[in-house]
């Protein structure tokens, strides 16, 4: 609760917002789910929603320098959750040096003044608030060399991940951490039943926009833009996915008429990816009633059609027992391998995820087998980077089922540079034994 309302579209706003977006994430909500009962909460324009969630985002990613800093900069702990974030958000906001930095600092030390003595919570550590953030701007360098002496301010993840990704890649786990790091690019896939790479990249060139082909039918925009700006997305000639995720369709080597099952689909990317190679018979199926309609607007914006129904993949009382051609099974993980869109991930995993979730895989994919017509092909993917969710899930689903095994990818370790650029993904191919 406030005491005072902050003035629409200024900074204090913005930091309040982020602060309490951020303390929602350190009691176990996901950001996205975190920003949009912040933003329900202030009935924040669109302005002011892109100003929270970017202060927001750059808190999660910089949130272990943070809480290294706040140790040297503070002699106590912040007395709440809000206080804590506040503070977070500020001093995401004053890292940057020169060009990058986004605001002036002294306005944003004075805006995060006013930010905690609009609040209850944090009113009563204003003074607390100018004191800190006053003395990081004088010790900066100091302070900061002197925070990244400690792993979790050096990299920005919790100790337990990153020695399980020492463990798990010891000549890359250097490279993975930084590429999750970086801040993700808007890549988008062309529609092929509208256009051609060729022919959008000049639509893209008459548009005044930078872009590269990273991909097949993968183009990468130099500067990000809301999607509503990008030439043709309203038409459906192309759809924000990841480099690594526009792998998925081609592997299944789809024909007209085929009967499919994308399980696990929202929010409806590889649906329409899918539908956009051949006419198939698809069922989009997503265990979350409330992400079914995601998919439905994906599908209706690029004019295809699809059978959605809320089912979990674990089981079996949506089938109606006709075995499908090809199966696409993208099943729950930790996520691993796209922090960098999600720096949020990172603080709200736990080390004993990755073995249930790694369960949760393992049900889904004996269940789907099971509904997979003799001579058909089922795909696994899996966003994460952990071993024991991606190819230890892949050989032990292969020998528990007598699986035939077909080439695949297998694991892509998140690449964050100019011609490869992409999340961090895995995909294991296999096919059913013909009757």
């Amino acid at each position: 609760m406030t005491n005072t309302p902050l003035q629409a579209g200024s900074l204090a706003l913005s930091l309040s917002g982020a602060a309490q977006a951020v303390a929602r994430v350190e009691s176990g909500t996901a950001l996205p789910q975190a920003l949009s009962a912040v933003f329900s909460r202030l009935d924040a324009q669109p302005q002011a929603r892109g100003a929270i969630q970017d202060i927001a985002y750059r808190a999660m990613r910089d949130y272990g320098l943070a809480q290294v800093l706040l140790g040297l900069l503070a002699s106590r702990k912040p007395s709440s959750p809000e206080l804590h974030a506040l503070l977070c958000g500020a001093l995401a906001l004053l890292v940057p040096e020169g060009e990058s930095a986004p605001y002036d600092p002294f306005t944003v030390v004075d805006q995060a003044v006013d930010a905690a003595a609009a609040d209850r919570a944090t009113a009563p550590a204003k003074g607390m608030v100018n004191a800190v953030l006053r003395r990081f701007l004088r010790e900066r360098d100091t302070l900061l060399r002197q925070a990244r002496q400690h792993d979790l301010a050096s990299w920005n993840y919790p100790g337990w991940w990153i020695a399980a990704m020492q463990a798990s890649y010891p000549q890359q786990w250097r490279d993975i951490l930084m590429a999750g790091n970086c801040l993700p690019p808007l890549t988008l896939r062309v529609n092929l039943r509208k256009t051609t790479v060729e022919d959008y990249l000049a639509t893209l060139e008459a548009a005044g926009l930078d872009a590269l082909q990273i991909g097949p039918v993968a183009v990468k925009l130099a500067r990000p833009l809301p999607v509503a700006q990008i030439p043709g997305f309203v038409q459906g000639l192309v759809s924000v996915q990841d480099a690594a995720a526009q792998l998925a369709a081609p592997l299944l080597d789809l024909r007209d008429g085929m009967r499919v099952l994308d399980a696990c689909a929202a929010p409806g990317g590889k649906t329409g990816h899918m539908l956009e190679r051949a006419q198939l018979r698809l069922l989009a199926l997503d265990s979350d009633p409330k992400r079914l309609p995601r998919i439905e607007e994906n599908l209706r914006r690029l004019q295809l059609q699809a059978e959605l129904k809320c089912g979990d993949a674990a089981g079996r009382d949506w089938w109606d027992g006709k075995p499908f051609d090809r199966i696409l099974a993208d099943v729950p993980c930790t996520a691993s391998g796209i922090v960098r869109r999600h720096p949020d991930i990172r603080w709200l995993r736990r080390a004993g995820d990755t073995g249930k979730l790694a369960g949760v895989g393992a049900r889904i994919l004996d269940n789907l087998w099971q509904m997979l017509a003799p001579g058909g092909k089922l795909l696994f993917v899996t966003c994460s980077l952990w071993p024991q969710e991606s190819e230890q899930q892949a050989a032990a689903f292969a020998a528990r089922r007598d699986a035939l095994r077909l080439p695949a990818p297998g694991q892509l370790l998140p690449q964050a540079g100019a011609s490869q650029d992409h999340d961090g993904l895995f995909y294991a191919l296999f096919q059913k034994t013909p009757v």
